[in-house]
Order: structure tokens, then sequence, then C-alpha cells
């Protein structure tokens, strides 16, 4: 009996807050990535990434005299950032981290952050410096790949409730490319499937675009907000050839987050949920908006 709860012991604790599985796996995707991928000349960027949303999000909880159990927050934006932000300057990579960070707390609308965090400090590093950029190509794509993310990513959405905001991105996005790919240009079906397998595409499929806080709260709203999205990124990136187009659409749809909020009502996501009598004693219902 002691050695199988020593074993549940974990789990209990992974189950707590969604935010322990996205911190998880996204640690766990950036080792496959240093140890697979051979990305170990990095490690300093990711360290100077890591280092600066910490710091960031420390001022910040001194500031407001918010609950250190934020700091989840901050880890899952540094990975975020460490998985998809590449620069040429390391003051590129702190001024990205840095507005991730700042953004959740200044950038508000009735206790609610409006963009992603870390969508907002990719942006932001690549429109004011011109020295960052996604790049989709360092994860390649394969078998193992896609069944890492995809079962990882379907574990941490259906935790946090965001499995419809995944799906119908991702069933959008691969119907209308597949229209153009092979329907239209008449392309095999194994180069669309090679587009949809993308690490980044994955990633950002999984754990950005289903951040709770920064999605609508309806289901409703979730459901043409998510169709949007994918709709938007992929006339762009057919009709403008812009390079990581699902960056640019979440980023200009989560400005009309306050909008949906405000027309089709839902309710509030709380990290730890105050059914889960663990958890509501560890973080205060009112401090988990800003995480």
């Amino acid at each position: 009996m002691a050695h199988t709860r020593s074993i549940l012991r974990p789990i209990a604790f992974l189950q707590r807050d969604a935010r322990h599985f996205q911190i998880l796996f996204l640690g766990t995707f950036l080792l496959y990535g240093l140890l697979a991928l051979h990305w170990d000349a990095e490690w300093q960027r990711y360290a100077l990434i890591l280092v600066t949303c910490f710091a960031v999000q420390a001022l910040f909880i001194q500031w407001k005299g918010l609950a250190w159990n934020s700091m989840k927050s901050a880890a899952i934006t540094a990975l975020g950032l460490c998985l998809l932000l590449k620069a040429g300057s390391v003051w590129t990579l702190a001024l990205g981290a840095s507005v991730a960070i700042a953004s959740k707390f200044l950038i508000r609308w009735k206790g609610k952050h409006i963009f992603n965090p870390g969508n907002l400090g990719i942006a932001a590093a690549v429109l004011l410096t011109g020295d960052a950029w996604v790049s989709p190509g360092q994860w390649g794509s394969g078998a193992t790949l896609v069944f890492l993310v995809g079962a990882a990513g379907l574990m941490v959405v259906l935790r946090v409730g965001r499995i419809d905001t995944s799906l119908v991105f991702l069933g959008t996005f691969a119907a209308f490319d597949y229209v153009r790919t092979v329907l239209y240009l008449g392309w095999g079906s194994d180069v669309w499937m090679h587009k949809l397998t993308n690490g980044s595409l994955l990633l950002f499929t999984f754990f950005m675009i289903t951040d709770p806080m920064t999605t609508p709260k309806a289901p409703k709203a979730r459901l043409f907000w998510s169709a949007g999205i994918a709709v938007l990124a992929f006339v762009l990136s057919w009709k403008f050839w812009i390079n990581a187009t699902p960056i640019w659409a979440l980023l200009i749809f989560c400005a009309f987050n306050p909008i949906l909020d405000h027309l089709i009502h839902g309710e509030p996501f709380h990290w730890a949920r105050p059914g889960n009598r663990i958890s509501s004693n560890l973080i205060p219902i009112q401090h988990q908006d800003h995480a």
C-alpha cells in the first residue's frame, strides 16, 4: 500500500494544476531538441530566456503582492519562447521575454490579460528589431515528433478544457490547406501531411492557442475564434507568403477577446479549480488570473 501511494504521489502532484503538465511536456520537448536534434550549441540562449522571464515575473510579483505560485506561468512562457523564438542577438531574446511577461500585468481587461504572453513576446521581438524569427525547420517532421507533441498536447488540453480549440483550429487549417495543396495545386497528399506534422505548428496547436487565460471564456465563442485564426493563418500564408502565420493570426484575434467575452458570456478559468481541495489551498483564487 505504501509503495502504491509513493507511485501515485507524483501523479497527484501533476493533477493539482494543469501548469504542471505544461511545464513537464514543454521541458521534455526542449530536452528532445537538445539531445536528439542537437540544439546544444544554443543552451546560452535558453538560459537567458529563462532567467529574464523569471526575473520580470518576480518583479511584478513583488510589486503587486501576488502569490509566488505564478512563477509556474513564467516557466511555461519561457519554455515556449525557447522552443519557438530565434534571434541573432541576446538583447532581442531578452526583449521578447520581457514583453511576454510584462504584458500579462500591463495589458489587461477586467482582471484578465488579453494577449497570449509567448505569442506577443515573439511578435514584439520580430516587429521591433527585425532580428528575430520563428524557425519551423528546426523541428523537422516525423512520426515520433507527431506522437510526442500530439499525445502530450492532448493530455494538456483535456486537463484545461480546451480540446475544442485545438481540434477546430487544426481541422480547419488542414481542410483549407488540403484544398489548396492537393485539389488546387495537384500535389500529393504526402506534401500536405508533411506540412501538418511540422513541430512548430503542433506546438502552437496544443500549447499556445489553448492557453486558457487568453482564449474566449464561452465554448461557442472559442469555436468561432479558433476557426477564424485558422482561416486567417491560411490566407496569410497563401496570399502573402508570411512566415509563421498562426503566430500573427493569434495576435490579431486575441485583440478581440474582450469583445467576444462581452457578447458571449462564459465561466472564467482558474488554474487551481475551486473544487480541488488541495490546489485551492495553494493559490488564492483572486491571484490566479495574474499567472
